[in-house]
C-alpha cells in the first residue's frame, strides 16, 4: 500500500477592515504610551489594554492555511500570525463529491445546491482563478488554494472524482 503525503501552506489575503483596525490600535497605543507623562497610570493602563488589542487584531488577521494530504484523509490547518495553529477540520477521501476548480463546468451540477461555504482558500480571486471547490457530503463546500502536487496526490486516489480543467 502506498501512501502518499503532501503538505501544501498558502497565505490568506487580510481584509481591508483587519488591516485598518491592525493600524489604528497601534497607533493609538504608541500615541497612549508617550501620553503616559501627561496622565500618568491612566495612560498607561489604557496603553495596556488598547496593545493587548492590537495583538489579538493581528492574531486573527493575519492567517495562513495548511492542508495536508495523507491516507485518504485531508486536513486543514489555520495558522495565526506564524505562532498558534489550530486543526479546523478533517475531510476524508472517499466522502467527498467532487473537487474541481471553481470556474470549472464540472462543478455546473453542484452550483444551485444550498450548502454551507467555507473559505479556507487565499481569499482573493486571481487572474488565472487557481482556487477549487470541494463538494463534502452533499451538505458543504470547501474552497481551497491547494498546490497542483496537492491536486494529484488526491486525484490518484479518487481519480473520478477530481478534475483538474
Amino acid at each position: 500500500m502506498s501512501d502518499s503525503y503532501v503538505e501544501c501552506l498558502v497565505k490568506a489575503k487580510a481584509s481591508g477592515t483587519a488591516i485598518f483596525f491592525k493600524v489604528l490600535l497601534i497607533a493609538l497605543t504608541v500615541s497612549f504610551a508617550v501620553s503616559t507623562l501627561l496622565f500618568g497610570m491612566l495612560g498607561f493602563l489604557v496603553a495596556v489594554i488598547l496593545g493587548i488589542g492590537a495583538y489579538f487584531v493581528n492574531l486573527y488577521s493575519d492567517l495562513e492555511y495548511e492542508y495536508l494530504y495523507l491516507d485518504k484523509e485531508i486536513s486543514v490547518d489555520k495558522v495565526m500570525a506564524k505562532s498558534k495553529r489550530k486543526r479546523v477540520a478533517t475531510y476524508s477521501v472517499d466522502r467527498m463529491e467532487i473537487l474541481a476548480p471553481v470556474r470549472s463546468y464540472h462543478l455546473d451540477g453542484f452550483r444551485n445546491r444550498k450548502v454551507k461555504k467555507r473559505d479556507y482558500s487565499i481569499g482573493v480571486e486571481l487572474q488565472p482563478d487557481l482556487r477549487y471547490a470541494m463538494y463534502y457530503e452533499g451538505g458543504e463546500v470547501i474552497l481551497l488554494s491547494p498546490s497542483p502536487e496537492f491536486v494529484s496526490a488526491v486525484k490518484n486516489v479518487a481519480p473520478r472524482k477530481v478534475f483538474t480543467d
